[in-house]
């Protein structure tokens, strides 16, 4: 969510033509996050403020985001907190903005959280698996774009700029995960980045789930996987003292079976998920650092908390 592309106001203007929205009265850019460029948009519209959030998408293509789009709708139209994205005048959610596609969706209420709660962990448990079984219904499908082929791509794109330790660990984990049978668990849509800055709370009331660009078709277990490495991780000054609260997991997977029970295959995968799911992002965070994308409000975060994750679930294993 950082700003790669800058927009002019008479640019905003124009593009907000094409919506039933009103007239633009602010925007901003947003700092968070690192994949696309995000603005706050403010609108008067028969003398109300709207508020929504502008994306503008800096690696996906016209064809493959109306997959991401229609899921945001169709998951809000079924109840799970989601924004909903505004249809242009034509009826679709898509329209290009600097030469990109760009989609605007309403803005939720709330606010992100940094440190959460064991009651917030329950609460994502649960959505999570509301999520999964809502989706279920969601008749379109996309192969998860960050899967192992992409973890092996990455790892030999930015293998000459890694330590011999970094390159053992990976090399390590890839032949590990490259073993497991991923296709025999229940499979559905999934959000596979549902960190803590992509959900909104308003107390221990989740009011949005955002940012499903990464969303696709992948194994149940993986998006459960990638939520407990951030929820119920305890982060430290020093990445090499990072630690998990057991309460924490404990409550999100209880919660999580409440209502998605995980099959026996699951369980047993489990230990295997949590470290696939800390190799992606310490991939994803390497490639960042060694391959740094300009941009004017850009945020590098930090691999080597990933990298301690990855260790902690490989000794738990």
């Amino acid at each position: 969510m950082s700003v790669y592309t800058v927009v002019e106001e008479n640019q905003l203007i124009t593009f907000l033509e094409d919506y039933d929205v009103g007239f633009l009265e602010s925007f901003e850019g947003i700092s968070a996050g690192i994949e696309n460029t995000n603005y706050f948009v403010n609108t008067r519209h028969n003398g109300q403020l709207k508020q929504f959030v502008l994306t503008i998408f800096e690696h996906h293509s016209f064809e493959e985001l109306p997959y991401f789009l229609n899921i945001m709708a169709f998951m809000a139209e079924h109840k799970i907190p989601t924004a909903h994205p505004m249809p242009t005048r034509a009826d679709g959610y898509l329209k290009a903005l600097c030469g990109k596609p760009a989609s605007l969706v309403t803005r939720l209420t709330g606010g992100g959280v940094d440190h959460p709660s064991v009651v917030q962990c329950g609460v994502m448990g649960e959505q999570l698996a509301r999520f999964h079984q809502a989706g279920l219904e969601y008749e379109q499908s996309r192969t998860n774009d960050r899967g192992i082929d992409w973890m092996q791509s990455t790892f030999n794109e930015i293998n000459s700029h890694l330590t011999s330790e970094e390159r053992d660990l990976i090399t390590a984990e890839l032949a590990y995960q490259n073993k497991i049978d991923w296709a025999h668990l229940p499979q559905g849509v999934i959000h596979a980045d549902l960190f803590c800055d992509n959900a909104l709370f308003d107390g221990d009331e989740l009011t949005g789930i955002i940012d499903l660009y990464y969303a696709c078709n992948a194994a149940f277990l993986y998006d459960l996987a990638v939520m407990v490495n951030d929820w119920c991780r305890i982060n430290t000054e020093s990445p090499a003292d990072i630690h998990f609260d057991e309460s924490k997991i404990a409550t999100m997977l209880f919660a999580y079976q409440q209502q998605r029970p995980l099959t026996g295959a699951e369980q047993q995968a489990w230990p295997a998920a949590l470290r696939l799911a800390a190799l992606r992002f310490f991939l994803s965070r390497l490639k960042d650092k060694c391959m740094p994308r300009e941009g004017e409000m850009t945020q590098i975060k930090d691999p080597d908390i990933f990298k301690q994750v990855l260790l902690i679930h490989q000794k738990m294993a």
